[in-house]
């Protein structure tokens, strides 16, 4: 091995320690314990959650019905429009396809509006259920001495032990606390 792969090894070790080394006394003088809540799963596992979601269901398929009539009309005219446009002279043609272009750019609108819309409700009803469960969490986290809770999904947390995994727990404490 030559001297410079030597220096290199004892530089990073060096490197590694001056980094590490710190927080090596603090670690272990205090456990740090660490838990995880999937949140997707606590807010659709809890009453008020699935309550919420049927909710929002209820409505996006109402809207997604409507939506879905006009769309079927728009394509209805539109093809109307096709047949039509061969035998209609150039104003007659420009008059209904700037009333073809108006009522597309109304569907556009309307639907822009109805997601919006969607997104606001669903918003407003998950906002205080997220609280609570929050709340509930840091309850959970001071009883069972808890350090870090950290929300688990697939782009946060890659592994996690389950006895670690307090879902299930916070889901718990979440209905139990509405029923009480």
């Amino acid at each position: 091995m030559s001297s410079f792969s030597v220096k290199k090894i004892i530089f990073g070790w060096c490197a590694l320690l001056a980094i590490v080394g710190p927080f090596a006394f603090d670690a272990a003088a205090e456990t740090v314990k660490i838990g995880v809540v999937d949140m997707q799963r606590a807010i659709q596992g809890v009453e008020s959650g699935k309550k919420a979601k049927a909710q929002l269901e209820k409505e996006f398929n109402a809207r997604k019905s409507e939506l879905q009539k006009e769309e079927a009309a728009i394509k209805k005219m539109g093809e109307e429009f096709r047949k039509q446009s061969l035998v209609l002279n150039d104003e007659a043609r420009s008059k209904k396809q700037a009333e073809l272009q108006e009522r597309v750019m109304k569907f556009q609108e309307l639907t822009a509006r109805s997601q919006q819309e969607i997104s606001h409700k669903e918003q407003e009803l998950t906002v205080p259920i997220i609280e609570k469960i929050r709340n509930i969490i840091g309850e959970l986290a001071k009883k069972k001495e808890y350090s870090v809770i950290l929300e688990k999904n697939e782009n946060t947390v890659l592994f996690s032990l389950d006895k670690d995994d307090l879902t299930d727990e916070v889901i718990k404490a979440f209905n139990s606390a509405q029923k009480g």
